[in-house]
């Protein structure tokens, strides 16, 4: 989806609200190689559901913090993070452990509820933009000190990407994950992950960012 109404939420709060939830039974299936502490974890929960909650406060914050980047709204995003924890809390029976944190299945969850509530409410999304990345990318063509042009040319750059091709860079060059864990979260193989991410940094070449290499 283009987003002309994109901005910054590097000033809203952070603070993170507390939600609670009824909790159901749930089977988890677990490999040996999967990290003790969450294993355990997940164990616990399998056994006893009212042990999801172990879960819920560890990844809480980091979920918050996710949708609150692409909703700039507090209030909606502990809404969309309630989703998320209980849609997990009812899908633990097609949980499968592939080599990355539990936390990389909540974030797809995450940007799940994310496109949909978008689609549903037919709103422009949010894209969050800092002055070191709007910086690092538009070419030294503009002034140095113009920040307000160069992030107008991001955020300008930004809005023409279709919403698939927005979730990939901001995965990749806003959060920094492998292309491991945004084939997790976007529901792809790895392999096209980067051919899909590739594309896209050719065309923003082309139209003006720069040093976008070094981060594939």
């Amino acid at each position: 989806m283009k987003g002309k109404n994109m901005t910054s939420v590097s000033k809203i709060s952070r603070k993170i609200t507390e939600n609670d939830h009824d909790m159901s039974d749930s089977i988890i299936k677990i490999s040996e190689h999967f990290p003790d502490d969450e294993k355990l974890m997940i164990e616990a929960a399998q056994q006893n559901p009212a042990e999801f909650r172990v879960l819920y406060n560890k990844y809480y914050t980091a979920i918050f913090r996710f949708i609150l980047k692409r909703t700039a709204d507090e209030s909606l995003t502990a809404d969309l993070t309630s989703q998320v924890f209980l849609k997990a809390m009812k899908k633990m029976d097609t949980y499968e452990y592939r080599g990355l944190p539990f936390s990389s299945w909540l974030y797809r969850i995450a940007t799940n509820e994310i496109t949909q509530f978008y689609r549903k409410n037919a709103k422009k999304r949010v894209v969050s933009i800092d002055e070191k990345m709007t910086e690092s990318w538009v070419d030294d063509e503009v002034k140095e000190d113009d920040y307000e042009m160069k992030k107008k040319i991001m955020l300008d750059l930004l809005s023409d990407l279709k919403e698939g091709d927005l979730e990939l860079i901001e995965l990749r060059f806003f959060e920094n994950r492998s292309f491991k864990e945004i084939a997790e979260i976007l529901d792809m193989t790895e392999n096209n992950a980067k051919v899909k991410t590739y594309r896209i940094v050719e065309r923003l070449k082309k139209k003006g960012v720069k040093k976008l290499d070094s981060f594939l």
